[in-house]
């Protein structure tokens, strides 16, 4: 067990995260006192063995009021000082965590101690201040830890995002439209999703809603078009060919999409497509689609609860292709329960005959909310622990054992992904990842998701519609929220509960058309 005591909020968030990434398997406990002098205190208990107050000395107390994103400018505003102040302060006692704890243990995270799920955006900030990739790669590594093969990853992925954002209109947005149903819940997910069985009565009712606020955004657009669009889940194609048919119209008749520049289809689980859905989305002027097998281990499919075969996911693939797909990604999972590096190998042996457009390789993250997660945490209890409460060591050796295995796995997709002529082109991470690990798209040169790259840059307005979708409004210059912070993203967030959207529809339309017209105005 490890308890951090921290002086302020301010260090919180990056102290558990800096930590938890060191010691995946410790209990953490965290709280605040103000009234003591450090800034952070850690003390290792039971497991590991340590302590340490952290603070910093006078002259780095004394944080520089220069903007962090752009070293020649001073900050105009007593605000925007006070900001820069607090977070120059938290990044570098973040610096003297990091620091303890890789000496402590005599390891080093891969991605440093960046604790964010976007770890490109740096690079992307420093590119757009016409800063050379040598130097960023410098810069990640001198001030962040980053090791040298993800400094360089990161450099190449955002010289890659800037180039396909710079495609995008300057009053163009993205329409996001999602569908809550999936054939069943795989044991991995905690995405806002339920079976498709279970509200088969209720589905016509949630499209009659979900097609309401579509035709209500298409208006609050006032005539501009979308740049892409973006229908996912859950599992669009848990919908039938008829529903899919009238929601794919409804979109059609609400935005003009003349001079779109990428419409995706999620369908991702194979169990769900069929011939008669795939000709529905192609005569929708859909450019992209997702046929998603996770695995191509049939144990692994039949263990985590994709109702599938491996047969399954080649035949619906080639099926696509058939009907004129010719964008067409795949998404894998590594560290999936069960499966070691050499299952991942037959997996990407198998895909690569397969041959996609576009790869997506997760590395599992397991989510309070997922079936798994409560499997493992009820699992992880139950192992033999010491008296003084720390793990038995075949334990420790075994979650060593795994990350190992998942760091093999994610080095062999980027060498199959290589083969296939498929560049990483966005990278995001999530919490509770294993290994300190990320996640990687790879396409080939024309053939990236422009909209994942919009949701981790956050470079322009996103417009959404459905059960837990979430609208981004992008404005041109910061405003000040009512908490006092500035800031040029707003979100707005439509309730997560089906039978709450079905319900409330015309509430969150007029509460968010209010609040979207006032914002694009």
């Amino acid at each position: 067990m490890i308890e951090i005591i921290c002086k302020e909020t301010l260090y919180t968030y990056n102290a558990y995260h800096i930590t938890k990434a060191f010691f995946p398997e410790e209990k953490i406990y965290q709280r605040v006192d103000e009234e003591q002098e450090p800034l952070v205190m850690l003390e290792g208990k039971g497991g590991p063995c340590f302590s340490i107050a952290l603070s910093l000395t006078e002259g780095e107390d004394k944080a520089s009021v220069k903007s962090e994103r752009d070293n020649r400018k001073i900050c105009e505003t007593e605000n925007e000082q006070e900001s820069v102040k607090r977070q120059k302060k938290k990044r570098q006692v973040t610096k003297l965590l990091y620091q303890f704890l890789s000496k402590e243990t005599g390891k080093s995270l891969a991605w440093g101690m960046l604790t964010g799920v976007r770890p490109t955006k740096l690079a992307m900030q420093k590119l757009e201040e016409n800063i050379s990739e040598n130097e960023i790669t410098k810069f990640l590594k001198e001030e962040y830890f980053v090791s040298d093969k993800k400094a360089y990853l990161a450099v190449q992925i955002a010289l890659r995002e800037k180039k396909l954002l710079e495609k995008l209109r300057p009053e163009g947005f993205s329409l996001y439209v999602g569908i809550p149903f999936c054939p069943s819940v795989c044991s991995y997910c905690s995405f806002s999703s339920s079976p498709v069985e279970l509200w088969k009565r209720r589905i016509d009712d949630y499209l009659d809603a979900l097609c309401k606020e579509i035709r209500a955004l298409g208006k609050l657009s006032q005539g501009r078009q979308p740049d892409t669009v973006y229908i996912g889940g859950g599992t669009p194609t848990s919908l039938s060919a008829g529903q899919l048919e009238s929601l794919l119209a409804t979109i059609e008749k609400a935005f003009s999409l003349e001079s779109v520049l990428e419409y995706t289809v999620e369908a991702g689980r194979p169990d769900s497509i069929t011939k008669e859905k795939l000709e529905v989305i192609r005569r929708h002027q859909a450019t992209r689609i997702s046929v998603n097998p996770q695995t191509m281990q049939q144990k692994t499919l039949d263990l985590i609860g994709r109702r599938h075969t491996v047969q399954d996911v080649k035949d619906i693939f080639h099926m696509a292709r058939e009907l004129g797909f010719d964008n067409i990604n795949m998404d894998l999972i590594a560290g999936l329960p069960g499966e070691n590096a050499e299952d991942m190998a037959d997996t990407l042996r198998q895909i690569e005959e397969i041959h996609p457009d576009s790869l997506t390789v997760h590395s599992l993250a397991i989510k309070r909310a997922a079936k798994m997660g409560q499997e493992m945490k009820t699992a992880h209890s139950a192992k033999q622990m010491r008296p003084d409460g720390k793990m038995q060591a075949d334990d420790q050796r075994r979650e060593d054992s795994l990350c190992g295995q998942i760091a093999k796995m994610v080095e062999d997709s980027a060498a199959s992904a290589a083969r296939m002529g498929l560049l990483p082109y966005y990278l995001y991470r999530q919490k509770n990842i294993a290994g300190n690990f990320e996640n990687v798209g790879y396409a080939k040169v024309d053939k990236a998701g422009i909209y994942n790259i919009l949701i981790m840059e956050e470079k322009q307005t996103i417009l959404a519609a459905g059960a837990g979708a979430g609208t981004k409004i992008v404005l041109p210059e910061k405003i000040r929220l009512d908490n006092g912070k500035e800031t040029n993203l707003i979100r707005i967030e439509n309730v997560k509960n089906i039978e709450e959207y079905i319900g409330r529809i015309d509430e969150m339309i007029e509460s968010k058309s209010a609040r979207i017209a006032e914002l694009l105005q």
